[in-house]
């Protein structure tokens, strides 16, 4: 079984588990899970956020808004037609 299948089954089961089990599992990985979301005590993550902010803030990268990001992804998509 691959680890996708694995993910859907268990988004599947989570969605309609009881509380308690729900409960159960999340005591188990507890932990894990606020490890993996404490991202502020992740020297990397917080060094290439600064390192981009900086980047910003000297006008070294362009910044667009959201409006233009989202226009140029969707676009993207979009085929030409002759």
């Amino acid at each position: 079984m691959t680890t996708e299948s694995i993910r859907h089954k268990l988004y599947d089961y989570i969605r309609v588990a009881e509380d308690k089990k729900i409960k159960a599992i999340y005591t188990i990985l507890d932990e894990e899970i606020a490890a993996d979301h404490d991202h502020w005590n992740n020297k990397t993550f917080v060094a290439e956020l600064d390192k981009r902010s900086a980047d910003f803030k000297s006008v070294k990268v362009k910044a667009v808004t959201w409006v233009e990001a989202k226009t140029k992804i969707l676009g993207s998509g979009k085929r030409k037609t002759k």
